[in-house]
């Protein structure tokens, strides 16, 4: 079974345990809500809840594929809610999808893919049972803040990446595979903010619509949530601008780096021209040549050569050529 967690609350408080097996373990008494959690669940699993909760036929169409980006159906008195959840893969964004069925004494969330279980965040709202006791929507609005808390170490991890590479930046070159994972984390980060654009629409149509099984009390709850979802989506944009700096930064170093190495040879070229050009004319072996037989003429051709090249070392060496 893949059923996690299936309790019947009244009050804020579990009343007892819900035999998904049993011919009449789904019955509910009058003021109890169920909260059902289930993980991958088999389409049987997703019938038998289907034909007691009257879930709609394509919201379970939809839990059973989770491939939908996330979402806000409204199906009668009832809502189907999807959210995608992320976690970090090496240096890869996964994704995960949660499928939430909203009726009005029963939640029932469907995980594929999410490495983070529910266990932690019912335990929690089993604590506080004046927040647990609103029904519902508020456990709607806590599975939703617990999926969008679980994205700021992902960001935060990977601006720590980042970060480092742009202070290796400024002391050597990039390497193929530095810059084969910056453009990689680039085009996570692309992806993490398409994610969170309809995050953002499934919580501002959830604060400001009149949905169905959401009171008017819970509605501002959802802004909360919004909120950190803006939060998320700002902090990816900046990632997003210091990855582009990054790149040009480091652009801008490498053709600095090169111009220093073209002015260096540049200037041991002219250099090393002087005597070169002396050479090539002394070494052409005519017979009547200029001072060819004068005794200084060797020496004072050396020096001429040394001069001239010292001239022009320390000019090279004043204008940081060399």
């Amino acid at each position: 079974m893949s059923v996690v967690a299936a309790y019947a609350y009244k009050d804020g408080a579990r009343v007892r345990a819900i035999d998904l097996a049993a011919s009449d373990g789904l019955a509910l008494k009058a003021g109890e809500f169920a909260w059902i959690g289930l993980y991958e669940p088999t389409e049987d699993e997703l019938r038998i809840l289907q034909d007691r909760f009257g879930l709609h036929p394509l919201a379970v169409e939809d839990a059973l594929h989770a491939h939908q980006m996330p979402k806000v159906d409204v199906y009668g008195d009832q809502l189907f809610v999807v959210a995608r959840t992320a976690h970090l893969e090496n240096d890869k964004i996964g994704y995960g999808e949660t499928d939430m069925f909203v009726g009005r004494n029963h939640i029932i969330t469907v995980r594929h893919g999410s490495v983070r279980s529910h266990t932690e965040l019912r335990e929690h709202l089993e604590a506080s049972p004046t927040l647990l006791k609103h029904g519902v929507d508020y456990i709607l609005h806590a599975v939703l803040d617990f999926i969008v808390d679980g994205y700021f170490p992902i960001v935060v991890q990977i601006e720590e990446e980042i970060l480092a590479t742009e202070e290796r930046t400024l002391d050597a070159f990039l390497g193929r595979d530095e810059v084969a994972h910056i453009f990689n984390l680039r085009q996570e980060l692309l992806r993490f903010r398409r994610i969170l654009g309809p995050m953002e629409e499934v919580t501002s149509r959830l604060e400001h619509h009149d949905m169905p099984c959401i009171d008017s009390e819970v509605r501002a709850y959802f802004r909360d949530v919004g909120d950190h979802v803006r939060r998320v989506a700002s902090m990816v944009e900046v990632l997003r601008e210091v990855v582009s700096s990054v790149f040009e930064v480091s652009t801008l170093l490498e053709q600095q780096r090169q111009g220093a190495i073209t002015r260096q040879l540049a200037s041991w070229a002219a250099i090393l021209a002087i005597p070169t050009a002396v050479a090539g004319i002394y070494g052409m072996n005519f017979e009547f040549m200029p001072e060819l037989h004068w005794k200084l003429g060797y020496p004072l051709t050396v020096a001429s050569i040394a001069a001239i090249c010292g001239f022009l070392y320390v000019r090279f060496k004043r204008s940081n050529w060399l």
